[in-house]
Order: C-alpha cells, then structure tokens, then sequence
C-alpha cells in the first residue's frame, strides 16, 4: 500500500491500555457486572458523551454512579476511569520521530478529559517534551473535536481539517469497528491485533 499520511490512535497502538482493568476496579468495589456497561468495543451513552466533551466530568461521575446504582466517591469513579493506562514504550517514542522523517503523522483517540489531560502532563514528564505536539503534525481528540470514531463525520473532519486525500492517508487502529467507520470515508485501513505491537510494522507496512 502506499500513502503519505498515517493518522495512529493512542490506546492500544502508541500507548498500552489494558480495557479489563476497569471492570476489575468497579469490581473490586463491589459492582461484579460493569463490563455490560464498558467494553474495548461498546460502551454505555453517558461514557460516549463523556469521550464527545458534550459532558462535563461531574455529569459523568453521577452518570457512573446512576448505572452501577451505587454511591461511589469522585475519587472512586477517576481511580477506576484511570486503571486502564498501563505504559508508554519508549520505543513506540522513538519509532514516532522516525514516522515523522517520512510521513504527515497525525493522531486520532477516542478519549475523555480525564484522561487525556493526565496524559500530557504524563508524557511531557516521561519524555521531558510534549508528545503530542513535537511527534506529530496535529493530534485530534474525541473530546475536543465532539466527535468519535467510528462516526465517519469524525474522519471527514480530520480529513478537511489537515487537507488530506484518504485514498493516500492509512488508518491505524485496534478496534476494528474504528476502521469500519474509517473506510466508509475512503481511507486505508490496518488492524494492531493479535499481539502486534508498533513497531512490529515498520518493516511490512510503515
């Protein structure tokens, strides 16, 4: 395939996630049932709101404490909402820098405020710059543009917004209903699956 554009997600593809680790904190609170609530592939319409910026984070928290029928503390609520940030390989870092000699990189994450705002204080902190800014062209979030993968408006909207052609930009995410909603748009699609990491494709794909 051949492209000048590769727009990444964040978790799952630069950033490791763990999706379990949630349930397993609502859990450990006593609520055995929050996976019907949140999965890596569906999730409740307050947590999709949430990931949209369309409510604010004490809307969410009661929202999470009106679906689980029990009063858990704010701090509660963000320490579970957290659990699922594991780590960000300083290889996938440096593979960044190298994507950028060669590509427009751009990225796109389904993301909150919660955690997004952590995560640039994190990052800058890991790596002594900010990662978002330095590695790439211009990184989209959920939250901020009001939209969410796999709504095909969101990529129209990264598409209009950087100028790209999505017959030359590759999609690169680990849920594979993202990519649906992708290709519906006309961009080139690659599914991280099966234990793939980054920079597992730099030689077969990027």
């Amino acid at each position: 395939m051949g492209f000048s554009n590769l727009i990444l997600d964040l978790g799952g593809v630069i950033l490791n996630v763990d999706y379990t680790k949630i349930v397993d904190k609502f859990r450990s609170y006593g609520i055995k049932d929050f996976q019907n609530v949140y999965t890596q592939a569906a999730q409740s319409s307050i947590i999709d709101r949430f990931e949209e910026g369309t409510v604010t984070i004490s809307d969410f928290r009661n929202g999470i404490r009106d679906l689980v029928k029990t009063n858990l503390t704010d701090e509660q609520i963000d320490e579970a909402w957290m659990a699922m940030i594991l780590d960000l390989p300083k290889e996938n870092v440096e593979l960044l820098g190298l994507l950028k000699l060669k590509y427009n990189l751009y990225l796109f994450s389904n993301t909150n405020e919660l955690h997004i705002e952590f995560l640039k204080r994190d990052f800058e902190r890991q790596c002594g710059f900010d990662v978002f800014t330095c590695c790439f062209n211009k990184a989209y979030f959920s939250n901020e543009i009001h939209l969410r993968k796999p709504d095909p408006k969101s990529f129209l909207y990264i598409l209009d917004d950087a100028n790209l052609s999505p017959a030359d930009t590759l999609f690169i995410d680990d849920s594979p209903q993202h990519l649906e909603g992708a290709k519906q748009v006309g961009l080139q699609t690659y599914w991280l699956t099966n234990g793939e990491k980054l920079t597992d494709l730099l030689n077969n794909v990027i």
